[in-house]
């Protein structure tokens, strides 16, 4: 039985690749092949894309918010939570989100990301 080519994170990237060969500047794509490529465990991909897409929209709160994560699973916790802090400054506010994200996982534990949540943090 042929594999679900829409389940097929393989054909997926290629399929994104081959659009981006022809439109480099393509955002929604850049974002997408980031998400597919730290998916497939190819952290410094994913990282590429997410600097890309910082670079074509520096404004983007959740492509900053992305590229932290890229950072973090990379282990470059420095460069994450000041690309966290700048995604806040943007305006990521997903409180919620932040706490149960695996990509942020080195970071639960710095006492700089949890300076950050409580600058988030919601008011009881």
């Amino acid at each position: 039985m042929p594999k679900d080519k829409a389940h097929d994170p393989e054909f997926e990237t290629r399929f994104y690749e081959s659009i981006l060969r022809r439109n480099a500047g393509y955002a929604a794509v850049i974002e997408l092949l980031g998400a597919l490529y730290t998916r497939q465990g190819r952290i410094a991909d994913g990282l590429k894309m997410d600097r890309r897409l910082v670079k074509l929209q520096p404004k983007n709160a959740t492509a900053h918010y992305n590229l932290a994560c890229s950072l973090a699973l990379a282990r470059r916790e420095r460069d994450a939570l000041g690309v966290l802090k700048r995604a806040i400054e943007l305006g990521y506010r997903d409180f919620d989100w932040m706490l149960q994200d695996p990509d942020l996982e080195t970071l639960k534990g710095h006492p700089g990301f949890r300076s950050l949540l409580a600058q988030l943090k919601p008011q009881s």
